[in-house]
């Protein structure tokens, strides 16, 4: 499929972000049949679940719609050790100390996402979004040798331009002010652009259409983007209240509540940067030395478990973006629709 084929098939230029953990096949296919591009979240999923989920979400439209993979690398689990078993120490200590459980159980498990390309290929997806690095040169000539259109993930000018000489499609310009985890892959200090400085940059820079992603919920933020040179816009915060999400209603609350201060970002749950609501695991890990995703993912995992079962907001991630406050409580449906009419108000 060419991009523009893409977007001329779209009564708006609207992405759901596809937030694991949160999205829903359910509201991968309100978006889509809604004629946006629904986004399903397949990140570190087994090839098993994976097909579950797209057959689930395509039992439910027949329009258009995307999945999304994590195309980050193997992490050396014995670079690691030490980080690991220190975090198993902490954790164990915590989970004590709560009187929550002394049952801690560290199961490492790795999907490739390699894995999913041959599933995503014989089940006639039409858009294959990523983050967290690049395709490999293989995976995307098997894609486009079944036309299938490639979205990447930058959050700054180098990673956009690397992402292109790869041979993607479109790229997303993900903003700092972003909700969950970046998409960022160069080694170093973690790149801190706003949208609205990013935006501009990558539109200029690249021959390849930019998909503007990170506070976007409403007329002046859509018009703002799409201004700077934005052919499409990707939401995630604004539906993660959505009645269909994977969101418990204390996730709900704790986004009502919040305000623009309200989130940082933190390696601490998951080993990756990530934009989350503030609370008390966040600061007292920011200094600690933190195993590589998805290490520390699977580390947390049963902490973050555990926490949810009693109640305790302190020590599980609600990832949430900096305009999380105006997320609703309404369905999917209406949530795409609200956004969409205000796309057709839209002067460029």
């Amino acid at each position: 499929m060419k991009t523009d084929t893409l977007l001329s098939q779209l009564k708006s230029p609207i992405l759901l972000a596809p937030m694991l953990g949160v999205v829903t096949p359910e509201m991968v296919a309100a978006v889509s049949n809604h004629g946006a591009l629904g986004g399903l979240p397949l990140g570190g999923q087994s090839p098993e679940k994976a097909l579950q989920l797209i057959q689930k979400t395509k039992s439910l439209t027949s329009e258009i719609f995307a999945v999304n993979l994590f195309t980050h690398s193997k992490p050396s689990l014995e670079q690691n050790l030490t980080k690991v078993e220190k975090m198993k120490s902490y954790l164990l200590q915590k989970v004590k100390d709560k009187q929550w459980s002394e049952q801690y159980d560290f199961n490492y498990s790795f999907y490739p996402y390699q894995d999913l390309i041959d599933i995503i290929i014989a089940e006639e997806i039409k858009v294959v979004s990523f983050t967290f690095g690049r395709l490999d040169a293989e995976s995307i000539q098997k894609l486009k040798d079944h036309s299938i259109l490639i979205i990447g993930t930058a959050t700054c000018l180098e990673e956009a331009m690397l992402l292109e000489k790869s041979g993607i499609d479109m790229v997303v310009a993900q903003g700092i002010e972003a909700g969950g985890h970046r998409g960022g892959f160069l080694e170093g200090d973690l790149p801190q652009v706003g949208l609205f400085s990013l935006l501009p940059q990558l539109v200029e820079n690249l021959s390849i259409p930019v998909i503007a992603s990170g506070g976007i919920y409403d007329h002046k933020t859509m018009q703002a983007a799409f201004q700077l040179g934005a052919q499409a816009v990707q939401i995630g915060s604004y539906f993660i209240a959505a009645t269909e999400s994977l969101a418990t209603d204390t996730y709900r609350q704790l986004l009502k509540q919040s305000k623009d201060t309200s989130t940082m970002l933190t390696k601490s749950f998951s080993g990756r940067w990530a934009r989350g609501i503030k609370n008390e695991w966040m600061m007292e890990t920011q200094d600690m030395e933190i195993p590589d995703y998805p290490l520390q993912n699977l580390l947390t995992q049963p902490l973050r478990a555990l926490a949810k079962a009693h109640g305790d907001i302190e020590y599980t991630n609600y990832w949430a973006g900096q305009n999380a406050h105006h997320a609703k409580t309404v369905s999917t449906q209406e949530i795409i629709e609200e956004l969409t009419n205000i796309y057709k108000t839209i002067k460029i």
